[in-house]
């Protein structure tokens, strides 16, 4: 993240934006929705939630019987606290695990990421490390929008084309698309091993 975003998500990101997301997820009910069936299609084994806002997503996969644990790594303490208590209220706490960062040596077999690349200064440094945490026959599922909108209304947003033709050669020479029959932003991937 870039000078300052780190801190201000861990340390003033507060309760009127996390009611706002909350907010947001209940009016887009259908677009979260067809999001959760995506991750209850592919997610499976160890799941990391990276920068995972509200969670949801997060409680989403820990209700998958094809997925043994979930690890939500979120900067802002908020989060993990509402995560922690919304676990709690589905007895979920056994499967999921709240965290301020991941350590570099850890593996998952699916990792989510949602709303979070277009704010990180170098998305394809992060896409690398989702491929070096990911087991073998790892997904991972994410979306990204790099646009600061037509009226400037995302100006937090990455959108440097020179970032982003980078993040898309990144993401085409490691990974290839798994399709999905879902009409959101939200896509998934497994890792390119070009030897087949």
């Amino acid at each position: 993240m870039g000078p300052g975003l780190a801190d201000l998500l861990r340390d003033r990101v507060g309760e009127v934006y996390l009611l706002e997301l909350s907010a947001w997820h209940l009016s887009s009910r259908d677009y979260i929705g067809d999001t959760l069936r995506l991750v209850g299609d592919q997610a499976q084994g160890r799941v990391l939630d990276f920068g995972g806002g509200i969670g949801t997503h997060t409680l989403g996969a820990a209700l998958s019987p094809q997925v043994q644990a979930v690890v939500f790594c979120d900067l802002n303490p908020l989060h993990r606290e509402f995560v922690t208590y919304r676990a709690a209220q589905l007895n979920l706490t056994d499967k999921i695990t709240c965290c301020e960062a991941i350590a570099p040596d850890e593996s998952f077999d699916t990792i989510l990421c949602f709303d979070l690349l277009e704010h990180l200064p170098d998305p394809s440094r992060q896409l690398l490390a989702f491929h070096n945490a990911l087991t073998p026959a790892g997904k991972i599922i994410l979306n990204w929008y790099f646009s600061k909108g037509f009226d400037q209304e995302f100006p937090f947003h990455l959108d440097d084309p020179v970032k982003v033709d980078e993040f898309f050669c990144t993401l085409q020479h490691h990974f290839l698309e798994v399709f999905q029959p879902y009409y959101i932003t939200a896509r998934c991937y497994r890792q390119w091993r070009r030897d087949h």
